[in-house]
């Protein structure tokens, strides 16, 4: 029976998969966003359609694990300094558009003919933005870094917050006798999660991620281990999936480590979160869209417009540009996975009827489809109407603005020769990213003041994380030929205009890599016998010229030894 079971959830995921291909062949061609292809895709293997899709719990499973390594992977972005600058806006953003909406959409459900109770559960529906589809749209963007990314991360957290509270909220007021020992509960759960995390990430996973760092395979079991935990453990105590794998991740933001966690999960997190998106075009319900089609265009036009002209009305009042208020405005153009959620709570409590849950699934169908049109193109947009937008800019508008992770000069390797770079980088002033892959090299050069991250230089992953668009010298101290040829073809596409040096021990191998693109490559050996050449002409026979030489370079090899380093292999 478990072997039949097995086999038929393996040809539907196949066919799946295959389905998914195509429509995202046909949206690529197109040039349409791929998340609404995964959309369709889940409608057309559905019941209503062709009906290929049996196994929906075990879809709904991988979709949760991908929704979980998507928000640990955007938790990773969020350091403390981040959450410290944008924490107000977030509070103030979040709970100002909530209130506003569902006061706006519960006059408008009471217009509309829908009795109080009910207009209160749509009206909250609409309230709420999805912080899943929005954060896999900024990071196909390659937004995550902008600010108005920095401020929607914030307040769709605030959102997450306050619908789980409601979540929580609704059947303890219906258990009146209940209530009160409930939120007790609740509140004492949540202090002992942010304990335990605090406890955890700050004393012993800061003392164990050296250990973790030397193995990439170790380090990639532990992160997914860690995200996919701390989510699971949060659903235990009655909070949401996604707001503790967001937090695991911002837990761990701190880590020198970091940018290779992400790389590393990204593959993973891309092809779960396609399943995700599967399985909800899955759960679709078609049957009364006709008559609850204009309806839907009315509700659905509230959150498409109505809830960016509200968001961009406070963040002007606060002080922003029009840019980032069109921006962060429209990444509340679609209701959340928390809405559906919402509704069929009140399905279950008998608030509301099944009719209901059908309106809110349609109104979730359009703002998604809408909002990711509005969020990948909202540079054009804004282009576009950027001269009517001056009523949301205040004439002393001023940000807080956060600039790419983005450095003038990269070095890729620290050790031996790359010591040697970093000592004369330094002493540019411009700004320097050292990258290593050994976890004492990161710690040094960190505590060294310099900005360090932890990653291989072979994964392209790793180097897709690193904005290279800015970066005028990059140097690779990496004898490997591969890794350097990959290098050469990453930092060109990136900045064509890049400066690039690079290492190598063969003549074989510089030839190549000149033949890349390389605009010097050093090999050491030869370099050193020139340089051999070159003191023995200065000084000549003169002892006492040697002496000051050989004091000066006994001083420098000891801090050599001191500091760990050892003379490579002679090489044949």
């Amino acid at each position: 029976m478990w072997y039949d079971f097995r086999v038929e959830l393996f040809a539907q995921v196949s066919v799946l998969l295959a389905l998914a291909v195509c429509v995202a062949i046909v949206m690529r061609l197109l040039g349409q966003p791929l998340i609404i292809g995964h959309i369709l895709t889940g409608l057309m293997a559905g019941p209503y359609v062709l009906g290929i899709l049996h196994s929906n719990e075990t879809l709904s499973l991988l979709g949760e694990i991908g929704v979980a390594i998507l928000l640990f992977t955007v938790g990773l972005h969020l350091s403390p300094d981040i959450i410290r600058r944008f924490g107000s806006v977030s509070i103030i953003t979040g709970v100002g558009q909530v209130v506003i909406t569902s006061a706006i959409g519960f006059f408008i459900c009471v217009a509309l003919g829908f009795s109080t109770l009910v207009s209160f559960y749509l009206a909250v529906a609409l309230a709420f933005s999805s912080t899943i589809i929005i954060m896999k749209l900024i990071s196909d963007k390659g937004d995550i870094d902008v600010l108005y990314a920095k401020i929607a991360i914030g307040f769709l957290l605030v959102q997450d917050v306050i619908a789980v509270l409601l979540l929580l909220a609704i059947p303890l007021f219906t258990a009146d006798a209940a209530s009160l020992s409930s939120f007790a509960r609740f509140g004492l759960s949540a202090v002992f999660l942010i304990a335990f995390l605090y406890i955890a990430s700050r004393i012993f996973i800061s003392k164990l991620s050296a250990f973790f760092e030397r193995s990439q395979e170790l380090l990639f079991l532990f992160a997914l281990t860690w995200g996919v935990g701390i989510a699971a453990l949060f659903r235990e105590f009655g909070f949401s999936l996604e707001s503790g794998a967001l937090i695991a991740g911002v837990a761990l933001a701190t880590l020198p480590s970091r940018r290779e966690i992400s790389a590393r999960l990204t593959p993973l997190r891309d092809f779960f979160i396609v399943l995700f998106f599967i399985y909800l075009g899955a759960q679709l319900q078609l049957d009364a869209i006709i008559g609850l089609l204009p309806t839907a265009l009315i509700l659905s036009g509230l959150v498409l417009v109505g809830n960016p002209i509200i968001l961009m009305g406070i963040l002007g009042y606060l002080g922003y540009r029009r840019k980032t208020s069109l921006q962060t405005g429209f990444t509340v153009a679609q209701i959340s996975e928390f809405s559906l959620i919402l509704v069929a709570l009140g399905v279950s409590l008998g608030h509301v009827s099944n009719e209901v849950l059908s309106l809110i699934t349609l109104v979730g169908l359009m703002t998604i489809f809408g909002s990711t049109y509005l969020v990948a193109y909202s540079d054009r947009i804004y282009a576009r109407v950027q001269p009517y937008l001056g009523i949301f800019e205040r004439a002393d508008a001023h940000e807080k603005r956060t600039r790419r992770e983005h450095s003038d000069v990269v070095l890729f390797g620290c050790n031996r020769i790359g010591y040697d770079y970093l000592e004369a980088l330094v002493t540019m002033g411009k700004r320097l990213l050292v990258i290593d892959y050994d976890p004492q090299v990161v710690s040094a050069v960190e505590d060294a003041g310099v900005a360090v991250a932890y990653g291989d230089a072979a994964d392209i992953s790793f180097l897709e994380t690193i904005d290279f668009s800015h970066a005028t010298l990059i140097i690779s101290t990496i004898p490997d030929p591969s890794t350097n040829a990959l290098l050469v073809r990453t930092v060109k596409e990136h900045s064509p205009d890049a400066v690039v040096v690079l290492i190598a021990h063969t003549v074989a191998d510089a030839l190549s890599h000149y033949g890349d693109g390389a605009d010097y490559v050093v090999l050491p050996h030869f370099l050193g016998g020139k340089h051999a050449a070159d003191l023995v002409l200065k000084h000549q026979d003169v002892k006492k010229n040697y002496s000051r030489l050989r004091d000066s370079h006994i001083a420098h090899l000891q801090l050599r030894v001191a500091i760990g380093h050892e003379h490579p292999p002679r090489l044949n």
